[in-house]
């Protein structure tokens, strides 16, 4: 699923927004982030808008469920079932409180939540290096002996 929802997102309609906004020509006009896309989109009339309107707020819709799903996902494999029903009420006033307050100051919340999530895959990283460099050597020299099996003699 996740894979799936990266593709539609990432491939399929930033692509598609792209080639609207490339199109339109509105970048030249200094524009930028929302309202580019808003003035590409409402230059193809009132299908443009509303393609726009659903498009926003499917992807919307499925980024809170996504990334509740994850989360909460997270939080029973950390603390057990017993901590999914506070989580959730936690999301809620999370997402509450992401909509009223300004959109930099959330924007700069998910940049740092975002950041703070390597911390725990450099600390594994750290802590399985060991192994790390043992598979990779394994790896390599297996599949140096696969070549020399494999190469032609003569």
């Amino acid at each position: 699923m996740s894979a799936t929802g990266t593709f539609w997102d990432t491939v399929v309609v930033c692509a598609l927004t792209g080639l609207v906004v490339v199109n339109s020509g509105w970048w030249t006009y200094g524009l930028s982030g929302a309202a580019l896309t808003s003035a590409a989109f409402n230059g193809l009339g009132v299908t443009g808008s509303i393609v726009l309107s659903v498009g926003l707020l499917t992807f919307v819709f499925s980024t809170i469920l996504g990334w509740s799903y994850y989360g909460e996902k997270a939080i029973e494999y950390l603390f057990g079932p017993r901590a999914i029903r506070p989580y959730r009420w936690a999301w809620v006033a999370a997402v509450m409180v992401g909509a009223v307050v300004r959109l930099t100051m959330v924007w700069d919340f998910a940049d740092i939540l975002n950041a703070l999530m390597a911390v725990p895959n450099l600390i594994a990283l750290l802590a399985l290096n060991g192994v790390i460099v043992a598979e990779t050597r394994k790896w390599l020299w297996e599949g140096r002996l696969e070549a020399e099996e494999q190469a032609p003699t003569g």
